[in-house]
């Protein structure tokens, strides 16, 4: 049964998520405040998070920079009273795998969480190498040189997917559609950045890629001269 970690400000919440999250075979996990938030989310380890804001005295912006600033790369939905693109599109940046503005209905609320979960899904019990770096899906963790490297939520599903799709020239557009969701579309900025961000932990000279390679006018590729080692 997936754990599922509900921030929220307000009891009404909880009445309005409850029951659904109960009805699908959820099981939700409730704080009403941040310092509490952190702590069960480091503590009870669960597969989701949901943001459900406003929250008193916190923004949107600074509670997730405050999970990202954590490096608790648990991943995250955060429900928005607001529509506007920009502060969508800055949440994603952020590390939100998913931004829902209220209302909206329960059908696509449980749609939007088993999409984020079957993205962000551990691949079975085996540890990925490529070069001096080892990726061990079912704890989310990532070592360089024998030193553990923090990633965001977005970092770390990005990583994911460029190793599991080695060798495979990717379009900016299929790169957002597969780790951000078809439903984002945050601009193709976004996967530059990240990309940078990337080539800046894991390349032995960022300035000369030798694992995150652009294709010009089309996107990227993953590449290493060795095959990608998994073992159990």
């Amino acid at each position: 049964m997936n754990k599922i970690l509900v921030l929220h400000g307000s009891d009404s919440a909880r009445i309005a998520l409850g029951p659904v999250l109960e009805r699908e075979n959820f099981s939700p996990i409730w704080a009403t405040d941040v310092e509490t938030g952190l702590h069960r989310a480091v503590t009870l380890h669960p597969q989701l998070i949901i943001l459900d804001v406003p929250i008193a005295g916190i923004s949107v912006i600074e509670l997730c920079s405050q999970l990202r600033d954590s490096m608790i790369q648990t991943p995250r939905i955060v429900l928005s009273s607001t529509s506007d693109e920009v502060e969508r599109v800055l949440l994603l940046e952020m590390g939100a795998d998913d931004c829902i503005p209220k209302p909206f209905h329960a059908r696509e609320l449980v749609a939007r969480i088993r999409a984020v979960l079957r993205r962000t899904a551990p691949h079975g019990g085996t540890t990925i190498r490529f070069g001096d770096v080892e990726i061990e899906p079912a704890r989310r963790v990532i070592t360089r040189g024998g030193k553990e490297v923090k990633l965001t939520p977005c970092e770390y599903n990005l990583l994911l997917y460029f190793v599991h799709n080695r060798d495979k020239p990717l379009t900016r557009d299929t790169i957002l559609n597969s780790v951000w969701g078809y439903e984002s579309y945050p601009n193709t900025r976004t996967v530059d950045s990240h990309v940078v961000r990337l080539r800046s932990k894991f390349e032995p000279d960022p300035s000369t890629p030798k694992y995150f390679l652009t294709i010009h006018g089309v996107g990227y590729r993953f590449l290493t001269e060795e095959p990608i080692s998994p073992s159990n």
